[in-house]
């Protein structure tokens, strides 16, 4: 995928909070279930496979405008490449450091079965509908998100420095360079008659 270059409209400053809304790989694991259904058909009820195709409808717009009123001071949408690509691009927009917690980024259960089922990473997965915020006070950004029905969770700091530090709960690693999206090996599988 080839990246527009992001214009800075907003503010991403050390000390701000870092803030998730929606959740990282949920349209991922929708388009994963169209293209396997009936695979998954196997392991799961037909009822629990046809509810994640409907969990996938609510899709928040990157208009970071729209968001200020919250409090949000910056947006980075995630996509293609997943919530941690959303990361590195925002850090590296503002040439800023960020440290966050894994376990911190809402993920659903659903996500976590379907990528556990195909090998998948939920946090490099395609993530259409889930935002990346900066803000101020993230605790009043995610209470003011949960009052219109938006699930939302602060999920680290904006740091000084150039440093993107994961905290895995028990230990702490450096955000990778982004990948390839988690979907291609489902949709795209190596191995696979192309022809």
């Amino acid at each position: 995928m080839r990246r527009i270059e992001r214009e800075n409209t907003g503010t991403v400053r050390p000390g701000q909070d870092l803030v998730v809304a929606g959740y990282a790989g949920l349209s991922g694991t929708v388009v994963t279930v169209k293209n396997k259904r009936e695979e998954l058909y196997q392991w799961f009820s037909r009822d629990y496979v046809d509810r994640i195709l409907d969990s996938g409808n609510m899709e928040l717009e990157g208009d970071l405008e729209k968001w200020k009123e919250f409090g949000a001071s910056e947006c980075e949408p995630a996509g293609e490449g997943g919530i941690l690509k959303a990361l590195w691009d925002l850090s590296g927009a503002y040439m800023t450091g960020i440290r966050f917690s894994l376990l911190e980024i809402p993920v659903k259960q659903e996500t976590i079965e379907i990528c556990e089922r195909y090998d998948l990473n939920p946090y490099r997965l395609f993530s259409t509908g889930c935002l990346l915020f900066s803000a101020d006070n993230g605790g009043d950004l995610v209470h003011a998100l949960k009052e219109q029905g938006i699930h939302a969770a602060v999920i680290g700091k904006v740091t000084g420095g150039i440093k993107r530090i994961i905290d895995h709960g028990e230990s702490v690693g450096y955000l990778d360079r982004p990948s390839e999206d988690e979907l291609y090996k489902v949709l795209c599988p190596k191995g696979a008659d192309n022809n």
